[in-house]
């Protein structure tokens, strides 16, 4: 199933929502439809890596509140700290303040 993420004026993801087959690699036109922009997403897809196996996606699935990223073609989880910096190879945020590890916003 093709999964799409609607980006307010900001590129922040307000909605998410699963597609039909058909409109696998049809964000342009689903975009045209509505009058909104609309990102596809992999539900698969967690710190640029394919849990099954396949393509990675914009290297997150898409949540409410995360930022579509035009320039690094990704989707990157809210910032979860002040001391957080962002893992470039995978868009996770690296919390120093747990010890460098590697998180998503919904580990938070």
């Amino acid at each position: 199933m093709a999964h799409f993420a609607k980006l307010d004026e900001n590129n922040v993801v307000v909605f998410v929502t699963v597609g039909r087959d058909e409109d696998d690699g049809k964000e342009a036109e689903l975009t045209a439809r509505t009058g909104d922009v609309y990102k596809q997403t992999s539900y698969n897809t967690f710190g640029g890596v394919h849990l099954l196996g396949g393509t990675p996606f914009r290297k997150n699935y898409a949540g409410i509140g995360y930022t579509y990223d035009a320039a690094r073609d990704a989707f990157i989880p809210p910032k979860p700290s002040d001391d957080a910096v962002l893992d470039e190879d995978t868009c996770q945020w690296i919390v120093l303040s747990l010890g460098g590890d590697s998180i998503g916003a919904d580990s938070v």
